[in-house]
């Protein structure tokens, strides 16, 4: 009885056979045309399990709950910044520079966790994210979170053996040598909460850095950098280290700044999808401004 009244509720349908979210739809949406679904599903309007999604191939079971979301509901543009993927598991953005990715004792609003979790929260008041990783706040790019706590806890056990890459691109001063290389040592971090390179022991944490010259020009060199850890700060310690700092970090001994940001962008994130198992991976396209810099 209950599942006959919530499959008459408007808007609201129950699967209850193995489907896709299009021929689903278009069974149970009577008198809407292929073309208006479609336009549902671009527009952001159709939610599984109070999810939006917009592919048309996702994958349907029986129990879960398809939704036609009014067009006020909060969509991805509502967020100051691009939502690159959403499922029930997570959410990729691509972070702005500038905007911290968690409060601090000074900031506690105007940070991507709080902007996402007002995002979720304004579709269903209980939903919730957890914070997986973090970018500086003057670093732009991809930045994950979960939607549930399994998830969370998951990638905190097995962060090394789920994340493949973490890939960034970085415009630096000077042009390292040699053109292809991995820096290793181990960072401390002083009571001003700068961090340098030191000798293994008490509070020293192994930094792994790769890097290798994409093209240089006017005194600058553009890198594609992947690193096997996350230590703060690692990759703004490691070129300053190696006599090339990132363009506009004058903390770590930049003399210039020639885009007004630090020049460091989390373009790369993969990993294997703890819903499905596979391999995936989400790309932040490198901001235009650091093209600028080579003209």
């Amino acid at each position: 009885m209950e599942h006959n009244e919530k499959q008459r509720e408007p808007n609201l349908y129950t699967v209850d056979a193995p489907d896709t979210l299009l021929p689903f739809l278009l069974a149970h949406m009577k008198g809407k045309s292929r073309n208006n679904v479609k336009s549902l599903l671009s527009r952001r309007l159709v939610a599984v399990d109070g999810v939006p999604l917009s592919r048309f191939d996702t994958p349907l079971l029986p129990g879960q709950q398809v939704s036609i979301l009014p067009s006020s509901a909060p969509r991805a543009d509502a967020l100051p910044f691009p939502i690159l993927y959403e499922d029930e598991h997570l959410i990729v953005v691509n972070k702005p520079a500038k905007l911290l990715s968690v409060a601090t004792d000074r900031e506690k609003t105007r940070t991507a966790y709080h902007m996402v979790t007002d995002y979720v929260k304004a579709r269903r008041v209980d939903d919730r994210i957890f914070v997986l990783h973090r970018l500086d706040r003057d670093t732009s790019g991809v930045l994950m979170f979960a939607r549930d706590a399994q998830t969370k806890e998951l990638f905190q056990a097995r962060w090394n053996e789920i994340v493949t890459r973490r890939g960034y691109l970085a415009v630096v001063e000077g042009v390292p040598k040699p053109a292809q290389d991995t820096i290793r040592s181990y960072l401390v971090e002083t009571d001003t909460h700068l961090s340098f390179s030191g000798t293994p022991g008490k509070g020293a944490k192994e930094a792994v850095t790769s890097y290798q010259i994409l093209k240089a020009g006017n005194g600058y060199a553009l890198l594609d950098i992947s690193i096997e850890t996350g230590r703060k700060n690692q990759i703004r310690v490691h070129m300053k280290e190696k006599g090339c700092p990132v363009a506009g970090d004058k903390q770590y001994g930049a003399r210039t700044n020639p885009i007004g940001r630090l020049c460091l962008h989390a373009n790369e994130l993969s990993f294997i999808h703890p819903g499905t198992g596979e391999p995936v991976t989400f790309k932040a396209k490198m901001p235009r401004d650091f093209n600028r810099v080579f003209r």
